[in-house]
């Protein structure tokens, strides 16, 4: 089971959400969304269910970012595994 996380490009106000789509092997199965600073963030997944704080806070949810690619954390891996069941 492998999860990939893509950044959603739809328009955003200037100070809306950063959203994202998580895939676990190519199926959509969760969006991900924070706030433009990172104190708030939620996930939405595609059965149903919304949580927000998952993990802990956005940066111990999504790594990488400006530079680099914007990968999910162990820790968001491990949470979704336990969700997609």
């Amino acid at each position: 089971m492998t999860f990939r996380v893509e950044r959603d490009e739809s328009p955003r106000e200037s100070f809306g959400h950063y959203k994202y789509r998580i895939f676990r092997d190519n199926v959509l199965v969760a969006n991900y969304w924070h706030d433009y600073r990172g104190d708030e963030h939620g996930i939405d997944f595609v059965n149903g269910p919304s949580e927000i704080w998952p993990v802990g806070r956005m940066i111990e949810f999504l790594e990488g970012g400006g530079p680099h690619p914007t990968i999910l954390s162990k820790r968001a891996e491990a949470y979704l595994k336990a969700k997609t069941v």
